[in-house]
């Protein structure tokens, strides 16, 4: 008692977009790991920048939520999960760093020395 639906092309092309656009975000997810593993933030963010984009593509896209549904799409998201786990937690000590790094380099500001600071900047 199986219903054989057949998909028309229209549908079949747009679960094919769906495809591509996980296909995509997996590419995308695995060059980000790349990159903050290189600490190159820069391409990073460009490359963080694409994968947002993809995500509003697929959000879009109501096959996205069939293709979902999908054995094939249920193990990408496996792969994706713990890439995405390693990215966060890569990204946020990255951020941890680079604040340590900040306050570090202010705390040796001439403005926090207070009464000097202005008295080395006044002309006679």
């Amino acid at each position: 008692m199986f219903k054989v639906i057949a998909m028309s092309a229209e549908q079949e092309k747009k679960m094919q977009e769906a495809k591509a656009n996980w296909d995509m975000y997996y590419v995308l997810t695995q060059e980000l790991l790349k990159f903050i593993d290189q600490q190159d933030i820069d391409q990073f963010l460009e490359l963080e920048r694409q994968r947002n984009t993809v995500v509003e593509r697929m959000k879009a896209l109501p096959e996205t939520e069939e293709y979902r549904k999908t054995a094939e799409c249920r193990e990408l998201v496996a792969r994706i999960k713990p890439l995405d786990m390693q990215l966060i937690y890569k990204a946020k000590a990255w951020l941890n760093k680079s604040r340590q790094q900040n306050a570090s380099v202010h705390a040796y500001d001439l403005q926090s020395i207070g009464g000097v600071g202005s008295l080395l900047n006044k002309k006679y």
